[in-house]
């Protein structure tokens, strides 16, 4: 993003209000959304939803925590979660900047589940 849409953020200055509160609830009631919005995935009961905005040097990050005690994984929450943080913060910023990008959406690990534990390995 923008040095611009950038300076918005931190200075509060976004004609919508507080992107990163905003961004931070969309990405609670995405996780809390997912069995409605991704075909085939299950309703899950989930114990905790934890959302980061992280704004750095040209960019905002998102990151996400879902916790449940289900038999099922919850990583379609955890990405669902992110994709719809990062689109409020466009949405709130595309007056000051259209040609942001949203990138990188992945898993980072996962515990328990049928599948079991998860790591992505370093590069």
């Amino acid at each position: 993003m923008s040095e611009a849409a950038l300076r918005a953020i931190k200075a509060g200055k976004v004609g919508k209000g507080n992107v990163l509160v905003a961004a931070r609830m969309a990405g609670i009631m995405a996780a809390k959304k997912t069995s409605g919005i991704i075909p085939l995935c299950h309703p899950i009961q989930l114990d905790s939803v934890e959302v980061e905005i992280f704004p750095g040097k040209g960019a905002v990050s998102a990151s996400v925590t879902v916790r449940a005690t289900a038999k099922t994984g919850v990583e379609m929450e955890a990405l669902t979660a992110v994709s719809a943080a990062l689109l409020t913060v466009y949405d709130m910023l595309k007056p000051l900047d259209k040609a942001m990008v949203i990138e990188a959406i992945r898993l980072e690990a996962k515990s328990g589940g049928r599948s079991g534990n998860w790591l992505r390995r370093a590069k």
